[in-house]
């Protein structure tokens, strides 16, 4: 988004007593700060789901943040790329955790070269526990009206492996379970991730032959 283009967007967070909350720009792309005092004096403060008109400007610290807002006084209508799931917990996701870890200790346990590949599910174990933190964190920013943690660094975190414990955060958590755009990368993610390890495990192997 160009500085001095008017966008608009839907309140997706906002912390009353602080008077700063977050907008998802309804065309796509991150959400942006918005804080009260962008807002022309007396102007009702926004409530989630509400539609602001803004545009985008950056910060000395290079934050991107809402200025010159306009609050249409209407709900937002997202659309399809913004479509949300039902947020429901869900048995598929830890079945998909239980299988990928049952599957991994069956491929280790059966391997001649198992004391070469401890590391493996050691670096699972340590970018999960890192992902579950990192969504923790966004959680509690999303819930406390503070900078959110980008998208893209969710999602590069559970491709580098820490995906399980991504899948455990959403559903304890329930974090990022309704936004359908970010579950299909998130899963397309998971998939080129195991791919890879898939990959690695026949190089190891056939080196080892």
């Amino acid at each position: 988004m160009d500085a001095g283009v008017r966008v608009e967007g839907a309140v997706v967070s906002w912390n009353d007593q602080r008077g700063f909350g977050f907008v998802a720009p309804i065309l796509g792309g991150r959400d942006v700060f918005v804080h009260v005092s962008a807002l022309p004096r007396g102007t009702p403060r926004p409530r989630i789901g509400e539609v602001l008109s803004f545009e985008v400007e950056r910060t000395p610290q290079g934050k991107r943040r809402a200025t010159a807002v306009i609050n249409s006084g209407r709900m937002s209508r997202a659309p399809a790329s913004r479509r949300k799931l039902s947020g429901r917990r869900s048995a598929v996701p830890y079945v998909a955790v239980l299988v990928f870890a049952a599957l991994l200790a069956l491929v280790l346990l059966v391997n001649p070269e198992l004391p070469r590949l401890v590391w493996v599910p050691a670096t699972y174990a340590v970018l999960g526990l890192a992902a579950f933190v990192v969504y923790a964190v966004d959680k509690s920013a999303a819930t406390g009206g503070r900078w959110r943690t980008r998208e893209v660094t969710l999602l590069a975190v559970g491709l580098l492996g820490g995906w399980p414990g991504a899948v455990l955060a959403q559903q304890i958590l329930r974090h990022k379970t309704r936004k359908l755009s970010f579950q299909v990368a998130f899963w397309i993610s998971v998939i080129l991730n195991v791919a890879a390890l898939a990959v690695v495990g026949v190089l190891v192997i056939g080196g080892g032959a």
